[in-house]
């Protein structure tokens, strides 16, 4: 759940953040090429100022609650409350203790780094996806999750992605997750780690 805060209140609102950029269009031949220059540029590996991490790249909400700030320090307003421990989220810029993040649907912001985790999460991107047992879409159907269910990331190999939904643990297709591009995810997790996800729909 995402709450919008508008000048002075908090308030919930159901919309996605839509982020709007000015674009400079300059004419004449010499500028031809800046697209493919462009796109050469943003296609290389890129790290942050401050951790030397990969940008962009995947974490997790650690905080039940986290405010999102229009800008990297405490006197900026707040322009979101993301309200979903364990959420993923995209971080794609750095400065001092703030990290620049993205939702699922794009709503972001500024969000101090304490809040943040590097455990790996992802959200089920198709309603009752099959969680099956080995990589293979052939293999036993162990559970299906429903649409927005969060999932733990335990590692990826080739197309599929090995996740933990609740007490479930299986493979499923990485086109059917959000948050597993960019960074290979870590090894598996120890146990013993309880996590409380809801929308499972087991199967029989």
């Amino acid at each position: 759940m995402i709450h919008r805060a508008p000048a002075g209140c908090l308030r919930v609102l159901c919309v996605t953040l839509v982020l709007l950029s000015g674009s400079l269009a300059v004419a004449g031949p010499a500028r031809a090429a800046d697209p493919a220059a462009r796109t050469a540029a943003e296609a290389e590996p890129r790290t942050g100022p401050v951790t030397n991490l990969p940008l962009p790249r995947f974490v997790s909400m650690k905080a039940a609650e986290g405010n999102v700030r229009r800008g990297p320090s405490l006197t900026h307003r707040i322009d979101w409350v993301f309200k979903h421990r364990n959420m993923p989220l995209e971080i794609t810029g750095e400065y001092g203790h703030w990290r620049r993040v993205r939702d699922r649907d794009g709503a972001g912001g500024w969000m101090h780094y304490s809040l943040l985790s590097g455990a790996r999460t992802v959200i089920i991107e198709e309603d009752l996806a099959p969680v099956l047992s080995q990589p293979n879409e052939d293999a036993q159907v162990r559970a299906r999750a429903e649409l927005g269910v969060i999932a733990r990331l335990e590692g990826c190999e080739n197309a599929w992605c090995r996740v933990r939904v609740g007490r479930t643990r299986g493979w499923m297709q990485e086109a059917q997750l959000w948050g597993v591009t960019h960074t290979p995810p870590p090894v598996a997790l120890p146990e013993g780690e309880a996590e409380a996800y809801s929308g499972l729909a087991m199967t029989r």
